[in-house]
C-alpha cells in the first residue's frame, strides 16, 4: 500500500503542475517551445531520451548480459554529443521548429511534407510503445487492468501536455529526472549495503558480466549508429534545441543532455546485475527489476516505482507535443489557405493536433497491449528516423542531390525497412544475414538518394 500511495501522489502532483503551467501558454510559440532557457531545454529533451527502455529495458539487459547492457543509454549520449559537436549550432541558426522544415530548406517542399508524414508515423509508433509500457507498469505496480492503466496514466499525461505545452513538459520532466536518479541511486545504495558492493557482484556473476561488449559488438555498433543518426532527426528530442534561446544554449544543452542520459543506463544495468545475483533463475529477464524491488524497503521500492513511471511519462509528453508540432507546422501551415492562419488559430490547431495524436496512441496501445509486434515496429521507426538524417546530409553537403531523389529515397527506405522488420518477425532472421534494419535503411537511403539524383532529372517542387 505504501508503494501505491507514493505512485498515486506523485502522479497527481505531476498533473497539477502541468495544469498550472496552462496559465502562461497563451501563444503557439509558447505552447510548442520558444526562446527556451538552458534548464527547460535540457529537461524537455533529456526526458524524451530517458524512457521506459532506460529503466526496465536496460535492467533486463543487465540481468542477461551485465554492464554492457548500459550501451543502450551510453549510445544515446554519444549520439546527442555528436549533435552538439556538429549540428546543434547549425540547426538553431536556421530558426526552425521542426526537422522536416530543416529538410525543406535543403531539399524542397515535397521532401518536407513526406518527411513530416514519416516522422509523425515514427513518433506515433514510439508513443504507442510508451503507452503500452505504461499499461504494463500499471498492471504490475498498481494491479490495474492494462487498458485502464493506459487510459488513466496516459490520459493524465495527455491532459497536462495539451494544456501547458512545452512549459508543462519542462517543469514536470525536471521533477521526473530528479525522481528517476534519486530512486535508482537509493535502490543501488540499499542493495550495496545489504548484499555487498562490486566485490560481491564479481564473486557471484560470470566475468563476462563485467565486459563492455558481452552483449555483442554488432548490437553495440548498431545502437551507436542508430543513436548518432537518430539524434539529429529525433523531433521530440530536437525540438527544444531548435527553439532554444540562442545557438550557444543549443550547444550547451546538447552536452548537458548527453551527460544526464548516458550514465543512467549504467545504474539500471547494475540493478539488473543485482537481480541476477539474488534471483538467478527468473522465468523472464523482464521480471528482474520488479522482483528486485520486492526485496527493498517499501519506501525505497515506492520511490523506484515512481521513477519507472516518471521515465515513461517524461518520454510520452514530448512525443505528443512533437506530433502536434509536425502536423501544425509542416502539414496544416503549408496547405493553401484563403488567408494565412493567425496566431490564435495556430494555437488551437496545435493543441487539437497534440490531442489527436495522443488519443490515437492511447487507442492503439489499448488495442495492442497484449501484442509484442509493436516492439518490432519500433525498431523500424528508429531506423527510418536515422535514414532521414542520411538524406538530409546528402542535401546539405552534396550539391547534386535533388528534391525528387530525396522523396524517392525516403519512400524506398520506408518500404525496405518495413519489409525487413516483417521478414524478421516471420522468419526470425534477416533477409541478408547479419544486416539489421538499421544497416538496410542507411544503405537504401544513401544509395537511393545518390542513385536517383544521378539517373533521374529533377522536377518542379513545392515551396519549402
Amino acid at each position: 500500500m505504501i508503494q501505491l500511495g507514493i505512485i498515486l501522489c506523485y502522479f497527481l502532483a505531476t498533473i497539477l503542475i502541468g495544469v498550472a503551467a496552462n496559465r502562461r501558454t497563451d501563444s503557439v510559440e509558447r505552447f510548442e517551445g520558444y526562446q527556451l532557457g538552458l534548464l527547460m531545454c535540457v529537461a524537455i529533451s533529456a526526458g524524451e531520451w530517458m524512457g521506459g527502455s532506460s529503466t526496465t529495458g536496460v535492467s533486463e539487459y543487465g540481468y542477461l548480459f551485465g554492464i554492457s547492457g548500459a550501451w543502450y543509454t551510453v549510445a544515446n549520449g554519444l549520439g546527442i554529443c555528436f549533435l552538439g559537436l556538429f549540428f546543434a549550432r547549425m540547426f538553431r541558426r536556421l530558426n526552425t521548429s521542426t526537422v522536416p522544415e530543416i529538410i525543406g530548406r535543403y531539399l524542397g517542399g515535397k521532401a518536407r511534407v513526406v518527411s513530416s508524414l514519416l516522422l509523425t508515423l515514427v513518433l506515433a509508433i514510439v508513443g504507442t510503445s510508451q503507452m503500452i509500457a505504461i499499461g504494463t507498469l500499471g498492471q504490475s505496480l498498481l494491479g490495474l487492468d492494462a487498458g485502464l492503466s493506459i487510459l488513466i496514466l496516459g490520459g493524465g499525461v495527455l491532459l497536462y501536455t495539451c494544456l501547458g505545452g512545452s512549459r508543462a513538459i519542462g517543469f514536470t520532466n525536471l521533477i521526473h529526472m530528479i525522481i528517476m536518479y534519486l530512486g535508482i541511486i537509493a535502490a543501488l545504495a540499499v542493495c550495496a549495503a545489504t548484499h555487498g558492493g562490486a566485490d560481491a557482484l564479481r564473486e557471484a556473476l560470470p566475468a563476462s558480466y563485467f565486459s563492455p561488449v558481452a552483449i555483442g559488438p554488432n548490437r553495440v555498433i548498431s545502437w551507436i549508429i542508430a543513436s548518432v543518426l537518430g539524434a539529429c532527426t529525433a523531433q521530440a528530442g530536437l525540438q527544444p534545441i531548435l527553439r532554444s534561446r540562442d545557438e550557444q544554449t543549443a550547444t550547451r544543452a546538447s552536452f548537458l543532455i548527453a551527460l544526464i542520459v548516458a550514465p543512467f543506463g549504467i545504474l539500471t544495468a547494475l540493478l539488473g546485475m543485482y537481480a541476477r545475483m539474488l534471483f538467478p533463475a527468473l522465468e523472464s529477464a523482464k521480471l528482474a527489476l520488479p522482483t528486485l524491488l520486492m526485496t527493498l524497503n517499501p519506501w525505497i521500492s515506492g520511490l523506484v516505482m515512481a521513477a519507472i513511471v516518471a521515465a515513461v511519462l517524461s518520454t510520452a509528453s514530448p512525443i505528443f507535443l512533437a506530433c502536434g508540432t509536425l502536423v501544425t507546422r509542416d502539414l496544416y501551415s503549408v496547405l493553401p489557405h484563403d488567408r494565412p492562419p493567425d496566431a490564435a488559430r495556430l494555437l488551437r490547431v496545435s493543441r487539437l493536433a497534440t490531442l489527436g495524436a495522443g488519443a490515437a496512441c492511447l487507442l492503439a496501445a489499448v488495442l495492442l497491449s497484449e501484442s509484442s509486434t509493436i516492439l518490432d515496429v519500433v525498431y523500424f521507426a528508429y531506423s527510418l528516423r536515422g535514414s532521414l538524417f542520411v538524406i538530409l546530409l546528402l542535401g546539405i553537403f552534396w550539391k547534386r542531390m535533388t528534391p525528387r531523389a530525396a522523396v524517392i529515397a525516403m519512400l524506398l527506405t520506408a518500404a525496405v525497412g518495413l519489409y525487413w522488420v516483417i521478414f524478421h518477425k516471420i522468419t526470425g532472421a534477416y533477409p541478408i544475414p547479419g544486416v539489421t534494419e538499421t544497416y538496410a535503411a542507411i544503405f537504401v537511403s544513401l544509395a537511393g538518394g545518390a542513385g536517383v539524383s544521378l539517373l533521374v532529372p529533377s522536377a518542379p517542387d513545392l515551396p519549402s
